[in-house]
């Protein structure tokens, strides 16, 4: 039964690196009409009015000191996580963004190893972090040896990889007061909007939903917040709760690769023989660091 439960686990974390490695499409072709801010404050208005529906029932926490917790998810995996990258996109170029925010796995073995308990940290892990940022950098150039270092976007990238590590934390601690994932999710992205408000006085941004009355702009956001922010934030912090932050967050290895294919798929973009050996290096990295081959194989044993 907990092997069974495990695979569950790993099938959810690979669902939603699915999806959240295809956003970029979405986001893509919503920037023609809308600010990033503009985008990340509706996805997750969205995404929280989906949740609220799905589980109408308040979440009354039993300890005060509960609320922090949430408070601190809220303002790490939702405001500050896409705030960082989203700027920091805008200082450094995307391939430098894609492999900084992928070493979040790395922050989370550390941070995991020392504030939780049984999130152990072993060989096959370095070596698995190793092979899959490797891949990575090979994504990210995909053919292009033009490298371009700008301190500001590149620290905001790495800050973004360490934020996200301090909400996977969080959200394990969250995990074990015992709520259910949707309500826990829907008082996350409460107080990820609640602090994003003041960032809507810094960066242009205007209601103007006129612009949801273009059918594209309208399915690409209902996508982001109802797929990439309601449904894949609750099925990840499952896949948490299942795992452990640790497992669970070596899945972000993933997302450059997911990027990759539905570019090539979807805009018809090219891919190089140096982007298809990144891609082999980072999943061969993520077979290493989760031992998913042992979990298959105990798995069968079980079922048979």
């Amino acid at each position: 039964m907990i092997e069974r439960k495990n695979l569950a686990g790993h099938l959810a974390a690979l669902f939603t690196i699915l999806i959240w490695g295809t956003t970029f499409v979405s986001t893509k072709v919503l920037l023609r009409s809308f600010q990033p801010i503009e985008i990340l404050f509706f996805r997750f208005a969205l995404g929280y009015l989906a949740l609220l529906l799905a589980k109408p029932r308040p979440l009354r926490c039993a300890q005060p000191r509960q609320e922090l917790y949430f408070m601190g998810a809220g303002l790490c995996g939702v405001t500050l996580y896409f705030l960082c990258e989203n700027i920091a996109l805008t200082y450094t170029l995307a391939s430098n963004v894609g492999v900084l925010v992928s070493i979040s796995p790395f922050f989370t073995a550390i941070l995991a190893h020392r504030f939780l308990d049984g999130e152990r940290l072993h060989p096959r892990f370095f070596l698995g972090f190793a092979a899959a940022i490797a891949g990575i950098a090979l994504i990210g150039l995909n053919g292009s040896f033009v490298l371009k270092l700008n301190p500001m976007g590149d620290l905001l990238a790495a800050l973004a990889a360490v934020v996200w590590a301090i909400y996977s934390v969080l959200m394990r601690k969250i995990s074990g007061f015992g709520y259910g994932t949707v309500q826990c999710t829907r008082r996350v992205f409460f107080y990820g909007l609640l602090f994003m408000i003041p960032a809507l006085f810094f960066f242009p941004f205007e209601f103007g939903l006129e612009r949801l009355a273009q059918p594209v702009n309208l399915l690409n956001l209902l996508f982001l917040g109802l797929g990439a922010s309601a449904a894949c934030f609750a099925t990840w912090n499952w896949a948490v709760k299942t795992l452990g932050a640790v497992k669970t967050s070596i899945y972000i290895y993933a997302v450059p690769v997911v990027t990759i294919l539905f570019s090539a798929l979807i805009l018809h973009e090219h891919i190089t023989w140096m982007a298809l050996a990144g891609t082999a290096l980072t999943l061969l990295g993520l077979l290493l660091s989760e031992n998913l081959l042992a979990h298959l194989r105990r798995a069968r044993t079980h079922g048979s």
